[in-house]
C-alpha cells in the first residue's frame, strides 16, 4: 500500500505521577533519518526505540521527542508535606545530635544554623523514578504513536495514489489521441505542398513527392515513444498495487516518462502534437512532486 512520508503522532501518560508526552513527526527525505530526544531516565532505550521506528518506517526525516514531568511534587503552601518527601529526616536527627554534643565541649557556642544543615550531602532528597517501570511506559506509548503514525501515512498515501492514477488516466488519453492524429497530420502537410505547388505551377513528380511524405513519416514516427509511454503508465498502475515502499520506483518512471514525453515533443511538426507533449509534461510534473511525498 503506498505510503506518504509526512505524518504527525502524539501520545501522553501519566504513571505513578510521572507525565510522560511524546510527538512523532516526519517530513520528506531520500533516506530513513532518525533523530531521538528523550530525557535522561530514558537513555538507556534509545537504541531500542530506534530499531523500532527502523523495522516499521523506511524513508524520511523522523523525528521522536519525549518529555517527562514529575507532577507528584506536593504544592509549595504544604511546607508539612514537602519535609516528609524532601528531608532525609534521620540524617538531620543525626547530624543535629552530633552538633549538639559537639556543642557541650565549646563554651558559648553558636546555635546550629539549618541552612548549613541543609548543604549537607544526602540531607535534601529528591523523589526517586523508577526507571524501569518509565522505560516500560515509554515503550507502550511510542508503539501506539508509531500506530497511529502509520495509519496516517497510509491514508494520506492513498489520497496520492488516486492522485497519480487520475493523471495516469489523463495521460493515456493523450497519448491515444497522438496516435491517431498522425494519419491526419501527414495527409495535411501533403496536401499543403501540393498546394504550394500548384501556386508555383510546378509540376511534380508523383514518386518524388510518395519519397518525401515517406521520409517525413519516418521522422514522425513516435510508434515506439508512444508504446514506451504506455507502459511506463502501466508500471506506475503496478507499483503502486505494491505493499512494499514504492516511492524511489515511481521516482525513476517520473524521469523515463518524462524523457518520453521530451522525445515525442522534438519529433513534432504539428500544434496538436506539440501541444499534447506540453499537457504530458505537466502531467508528468505534477505527478513528480507528489511522488517526493511517497515513502
Amino acid at each position: 500500500m503506498t505510503q506518504s512520508m509526512t505524518a504527525f503522532a502524539r501520545n501522553a501518560s501519566t504513571l505513578d505521577g510521572v507525565a510522560l508526552t511524546l510527538e512523532l513527526r516526519s517530513v520528506n527525505h531520500r533516506y530513513l533519518d532518525l533523530t531521538i530526544r528523550v530525557p535522561e531516565e530514558v537513555r538507556d532505550i534509545e537504541q531500542a526505540l530506534r530499531a523500532m521506528l527502523s523495522n516499521k518506517l523506511s524513508r524520511g526525516k523522523v523525528e521522536l521527542n519525549i518529555r517527562t514531568q514529575d507532577n507528584s511534587a506536593p504544592e509549595h503552601n504544604s511546607t508539612e508535606s514537602v519535609v516528609d518527601l524532601s528531608l532525609n529526616i534521620n540524617l538531620v536527627e543525626q547530624l543535629a545530635k552530633a552538633s549538639h554534643a559537639i556543642a557541650q565541649h565549646i563554651p558559648n557556642a553558636d546555635k546550629i544554623n539549618p541552612l548549613e544543615i541543609l548543604r549537607w550531602p544526602g540531607v535534601m532528597q529528591a523523589k526517586q523514578i523508577d526507571t524501569r517501570q518509565l522505560q516500560q511506559n515509554v515503550t507502550r506509548c511510542v508503539a501506539q504513536a508509531l500506530e497511529e503514525f502509520i495509519a496516517t501515512r497510509k491514508r494520506e498515501g492513498e489520497k496520492l495514489a488516486a492522485m497519480l492514477l487520475e493523471r495516469c488516466d489523463a495521460m493515456e488519453i493523450i497519448t491515444a489521441e497522438v496516435g491517431s492524429l498522425i494519419p491526419a497530420i501527414l495527409e495535411t502537410r501533403k496536401q499543403k505542398i501540393l498546394e504550394r505547388l500548384a501556386e508555383f505551377k510546378v509540376e511534380h513528380d508523383e514518386n518524388r513527392l510518395e519519397q518525401e511524405m515517406v521520409l517525413l513519416a519516418q521522422k514522425m514516427d513516435v510508434t515506439e515513444e508512444l508504446d514506451r509511454l504506455g507502459a511506463h503508465l502501466t508500471e506506475v498502475r503496478n507499483v503502486l498495487n505494491n505493499a512494499q515502499p514504492v516511492g524511489r520506483r515511481l521516482d525513476f518512471l517520473m524521469q523515463e516518462l518524462n524523457r518520453e514525453a521530451n522525445t515525442l515533443g522534438s519529433k513534432s511538426v504539428d500544434t496538436a502534437s506539440t501541444r499534447a507533449s506540453v499537457d504530458l509534461k505537466v502531467l508528468i510534473e505534477q505527478m513528480r512532486e507528489q511522488v517526493q511525498n511517497i515513502e
